[in-house]
């Protein structure tokens, strides 16, 4: 109990933002790569020094980017996803 009274359990928190970290891994890419081919195309939000990426920025940048496997050139018919 705190002096305010019993302590009630915290609903899970939704995220808006994530860091550049946690939007290169949410992709499955490296920061790096992430910093270099996709931030330059998402609206970022810029607190003091911090970068976040709005997880629907995200969200619109894969489907921007979203291809059927057929559609997709250069790839043989050897070559595997994965």
């Amino acid at each position: 109990m705190t002096p305010r009274g019993p302590a009630r359990p915290l609903a899970p928190v939704p995220r808006y933002t994530l860091t550049r970290r946690e939007a290169a891994a949410s992709l499955g890419i490296s920061l790096n790569h992430f910093e270099r081919k996709v931030q330059p195309e998402l609206k970022v939000v810029i607190s003091g020094q911090l970068v976040l990426i709005p997880v629907a920025e995200l969200e619109r940048w894969v489907q921007r980017h979203a291809h059927q496997l057929t559609q997709v050139r250069g790839m043989d018919d050897d070559a595997h996803v994965g």
